[in-house]
């Protein structure tokens, strides 16, 4: 069955799949693992897209490194 961006528990360890969305359950996720005002741009989302990140850790370490933890 594959997973649901929209409703399944993402952690650090969820794997990106092809069928990726950018949701509000990833929004709480990002929030959670980097600040609160987490910003999806469209870089950072062609960036998600690229195949380079394997996991929502993946992601959130590359939020972080870029825009900070403060």
């Amino acid at each position: 069955m594959p997973f649901d961006w929209h409703a399944d528990p993402i952690t650090a360890h969820t794997p990106l799949d092809k069928n990726y969305r950018s949701t509000q359950n990833v929004r709480r996720f990002l929030a959670e693992q980097c600040r609160a005002d987490v910003k999806l741009t469209r870089d950072f989302m062609a960036w998600i897209r690229s195949g380079e990140p394997q996991t929502m850790g993946d992601v959130a370490a590359e939020w972080t490194r870029r825009h900070g933890q403060g």
